[in-house]
């Protein structure tokens, strides 16, 4: 293993680049330490359940403040992890085609910076850590937690069989929408369901335009995508999706009886992808990076909304 490859193409000038020992960077970039944005859009349906499941807990009149920012807490740490877990396995599994695409092939794996046993042993020690933070939660809420793991497990074939791709990514990664509401109130009602489908087609929206980067080189190496196959229809596509989003997150607050915080919050959440919208060019890999990391502003918009409607509705 070599230390002083050059971090990937998408991952330059960042804290682990400036800070962290030499050592570890490799096994930083596997799990996309340089790049927290993922931990975030892993971690936002989680606060958004946690938000709402709190809000079903105030009109009830007996909300459990504390508990929930524990939950939050909880799902910070497990976001990091599982997200770092499950880029370590989708790096194990792509190493051949990351290392024939431009930005991708100076990744730790294609690059040579980690060899493969040693990815295998950091992702065991990163599904302990989540692990660990499995066992802090109810009973139901970690078996709702597993019945997600098929999902991540799978993902990173899917680029090889269908078409959207995306749309498993946000099977998986919408996960955390079930989590709140489970950890919270033990059970999933009408309106977590609802958030779940609606961040479902959030992730499948963002992420299509996050693999316009990629789209050239993963039609060169066979690899299917949304991008590829929505191509130049994107912006009616995203119209679609994220205005989908828009409505079955408006149904789940209406379900959980959400007051007017939580549809200021939407309201602003869906200015926000009507900006993307209007803002993205699919043909420029730098404005499709900017455009798809302003997801995290999106989710963090609408979870400001879903707060302040549990503690002040």
């Amino acid at each position: 293993m070599t230390s002083a490859a050059p971090a990937p193409a998408d991952s330059a000038g960042n804290w682990v680049d400036r800070h962290a020992p030499s050592f570890l960077r490799p096994f930083l970039r596997l799990a996309r330490a340089d790049r927290p944005i993922g931990s975030w859009l892993l971690l936002i349906p989680c606060w958004w359940s946690v938000a709402m499941a709190l809000g079903v807990q105030a009109r009830m009149g007996a909300p459990d403040t504390l508990s929930a920012l524990a939950y939050a807490a909880l799902f910070a740490i497990g976001a990091v992890a599982m997200r770092g877990a499950g880029c370590t396995w989708n790096d194990i599994l792509d190493r051949d085609i990351d290392g024939r695409v431009e930005r991708t092939r100076s990744r730790p794996l294609p690059a040579g910076q980690v060899t493969l046993a040693g990815a295998f042993v950091f992702l065991a020690l990163q599904c302990l850590a989540g692990l660990v933070v499995l066992l802090c939660l109810p009973a139901f809420a970690i078996v709702v937690a597993l019945s997600s793991l098929g999902l991540v497990a799978v993902y990173p074939l899917m680029k090889r069989i269908i078409w959207i791709p995306q749309l498993v990514l946000g099977l998986a990664f919408s996960w955390g929408a079930l989590m709140g509401y489970a950890a919270l109130i033990g059970t999933l009602p009408g309106s977590a369901f609802l958030l779940y489908a609606g961040s479902v087609l959030w992730v499948v929206g963002y992420d299509t335009i996050y693999a316009h980067q990629d789209r050239e080189d993963d039609e060169a190496v066979g690899v299917k995508s949304s991008a590829r196959l929505f191509a130049g229809a994107t912006r009616g596509w995203l119209v679609g999706l994220y205005g989908a989003t828009v409505v079955l997150i408006g149904l789940a607050i209406g379900f959980a009886g959400g007051g007017v915080f939580a549809w200021l919050g939407l309201a602003a959440f869906a200015a926000h992808l009507g900006w993307q919208i209007a803002r993205v060019d699919i043909d420029d890999r730098e404005n499709c990076l900017t455009v798809f990391r302003s997801n995290r502003d999106a989710g963090l918009i609408l979870l400001a909304g879903l707060i302040a409607q549990a503690l002040l509705g």
